[in-house]
């Protein structure tokens, strides 16, 4: 029994002798790799590839507080608008403008055909010396008459019925020149020309169409009555008041333009809490009805970073500063802008805190600027 007491007691120490020794291995094993028994880097291996800043020039991200302004969208629209249709059905025969041209009052626009109502006022006319005639045969059987009463020749139902005959004959005439006035105006009808000065917005007919009573063939606009129409959010409206001179941005001309508030809509959009504004703008060839514009409306003030811009790196649509930290080192760092200030100066969103020190780069020349681009 003791022998083999013994003999299992030195298989167990053998097999916690053989596990630590295991332990052992696996310990130095880790140690080699991760380079124990190595040579060691300089202590100094940190600053390897960190940038620090020498005698570049710095500027200082700026807090400033300049006033805010909120944008309307909306379109121009001219407020006299004139739709040209005829008053009469005959064929088109002439039209002598076309849409974008400028035209003035009294100006021709368009001839009809006006055979029918040539020969309509001479028949008028025909009609109104036929009546004149009987009139004048009228009124001499009156004289006659009136002086053979007087001698006592002519009963007097005879001279009533001189008198009516002339009445009749006079009234004949009266309607036959009116028949004549109706005639030449219906005539004129057949030449339309322009009520106003403006401009042509579409021309919705050609020679040779039918010209229905009440069909637009022209559409007129005044340039003088142009003025963007926005919706303005109803904190903001609340504020506005008929005229009051606020600024309008045009897109498209990249031209900003004095507005005076003519007219704000006294009823709120209910879906997006909004109120019509409509602002009128100053007469420009430059301004055509439906473009669009955005209304500028100051809305208060607010803070906002303020960065000289060229202290900006440009690579494509990325923008980037290299910051000066407190220990002397470079940080490049990725930004994203604003709007342009101050000359030279431009607003900063994001990337940056008020008293940062930047470095201020030189200005890269076009090779430089098209190799960051291909970037």
């Amino acid at each position: 029994m003791k022998a083999g007491a013994s003999h299992k007691f030195i298989s167990i120490l053998f097999r916690v002798l053989l596990y630590g020794i295991g332990f052992v291995a696996l310990i130095l094993l880790i140690a080699w790799l991760s380079g124990m028994f190595e040579e060691k880097v300089p202590s100094d291996w940190e600053e390897r590839g960190v940038r620090r800043h020498t005698s570049e020039p710095t500027t200082e991200v700026h807090e400033v507080t300049k006033p805010y302004v909120e944008e309307a969208v909306g379109t121009l629209k001219a407020s006299s608008r004139t739709i040209v249709a005829s008053k009469v059905l005959a064929t088109i025969d002439k039209i002598y403008v076309k849409a974008g041209d400028q035209v003035s009052k009294g100006q021709p626009l368009i001839d009809l055909d006006a055979k029918e109502y040539q020969a309509r006022l001479s028949q008028a006319k025909q009609g109104l010396a036929a009546a004149s005639a009987n009139r004048e045969d009228a009124e001499k059987e009156f004289q006659r008459a009136e002086t053979l009463k007087k001698k006592n020749v002519v009963t007097k139902s005879e001279y009533d019925r001189a008198m009516r005959e002339l009445q009749v004959a006079q009234a004949e005439e009266l309607r036959a020149k009116q028949q004549v006035t109706e005639a030449e105006i219906l005539l004129s009808y057949t030449k339309i020309k322009a009520v106003r000065n403006g401009r042509i917005v579409d021309r919705l007919a050609e020679p040779g169409d039918i010209a229905n009573p009440g069909t637009p063939l022209l559409v007129l606009y005044d340039a003088t009555s142009l003025r963007l129409e926005a919706p303005v959010m109803e904190r903001l409206a609340v504020k506005l008041k008929p005229g009051d001179e606020l600024k309008v941005y045009v897109d498209a001309l990249n031209k900003t333009f004095d507005a005076t508030i003519d007219e704000i809509v006294p009823q709120a959009d209910a879906p997006s809490r909004s109120f019509l504004v409509k602002a009128s703008l100053p007469r420009s060839e430059d301004l055509y009805e439906g473009m669009f514009g955005r209304l500028l409306i100051p809305a208060g003030s607010r803070k906002h970073l303020c960065l000289d811009m060229d202290a900006i790196d440009r690579i494509g649509q990325l923008e980037f500063v290299d910051v000066v930290k407190p220990d002397g080192t470079l940080e490049r760092r990725y930004i994203k802008t604003g709007q342009v200030g101050l000359p030279g100066r431009q607003e900063v969103l994001s990337g940056l805190q008020a008293g940062d020190q930047v470095i201020l780069r030189k200005k890269s020349s076009p090779a430089e600027e098209k190799q960051h681009d291909g970037e």
